[in-house]
C-alpha cells in the first residue's frame, strides 16, 4: 500500500471513530456531516471526499465495529479450548472492547438498532453485522460438533451468547451497575454456558 494510500485509510478510520461517537453521544438524527467535520478540524467538503452522505458514513461505521468485533471473536475460535472456556473469553473480550472503546458498543446499541431506517439499502437485518454473526456461527457450531453445546436454532442460541453480553453492558453504560464489568464475566459467562451446554 502506497503512503498516500495509507494516509487515506488512516484518515477514514478517523472520521469513522468521531462519527461513532458523536452518533452514539448525541445520537444519528442530532448529529450532522458539520458536526463531524468539526470534530476533526476538517472541511464539510473534504470529510465528502471521503463518504458521499451520513447514510453511507454510518453504514460504513456499522461494518467498522461489526469487524473489529469479529477480529477478537476470530482469535478465540482459533484457540483449542474447551467451549466453556472460550465463552469466558468471549464475554471477556466483549467487555474489553467496551471499557476501551465504548462508542463502538453505545454505536450499536443507540444508533444501529433505534434507527433501523437509515440501515436500509444494503445493511438490512444481519448483514452490516454478517463478520460478527460468523464468528458466533463457527463458535456455536464447533460446540455443537464437539458435544459440548446443545444443537438447537441458530438465532435462539445466537440471542443467548450476545444478548447478556449486551445487556449488562447496556447497564453499566446507563450508570444502573455499581460494580465495574469485571465483577460479571464470570457470572455471565456461566449462564451462558449454562443456556447453551449439552
Amino acid at each position: 500500500m502506497s503512503l498516500k494510500r495509507a494516509r487515506k485509510e488512516d484518515k477514514k478510520l478517523e472520521i469513522i471513530r468521531t462519527a461513532c461517537r458523536l452518533f452514539a453521544q448525541k445520537g444519528y438524527h442530532n448529529t450532522t456531516i458539520p458536526d463531524i467535520a468539526n470534530a476533526l478540524n476538517m472541511s464539510v467538503g473534504n470529510l465528502y471526499n471521503y463518504f458521499e452522505s451520513k447514510e453511507e458514513l454510518a453504514k460504513e461505521v456499522m461494518l467498522t465495529v461489526s469487524g473489529w468485533v469479529a477480529q477478537r471473536i476470530r482469535k478465540i475460535n482459533d484457540m483449542d479450548l474447551p467451549m466453556k472456556e472460550k465463552i469466558r473469553l468471549l464475554v471477556e473480550s466483549f467487555f474489553e472492547i467496551s471499557r476501551e472503546e465504548p462508542e463502538l458498543i453505545d454505536y450499536f446499541l443507540r444508533v444501529f438498532l433505534s434507527n433501523r431506517e437509515v440501515f436500509k439499502g444494503g445493511c438490512e437485518g444481519f448483514s452490516c453485522v454478517g463478520e460478527v454473526v460468523t464468528e458466533v456461527m463457527v463458535l456455536l457450531t464447533e460446540g455443537v460438533e464437539k458435544g459440548e453445546l446443545r444443537n438447537q436454532d441458530f438465532f435462539s442460541a445466537f440471542v443467548t451468547v450476545m444478548g447478556p453480553m449486551g445487556g449488562i453492558v447496556f447497564l453499566k453504560g446507563e450508570g444502573v451497575l455499581e460494580k465495574e464489568l469485571e465483577h460479571y464475566i464470570d457470572p455471565i459467562a456461566e449462564n451462558i454456558w449454562n443456556a447453551l451446554k449439552a
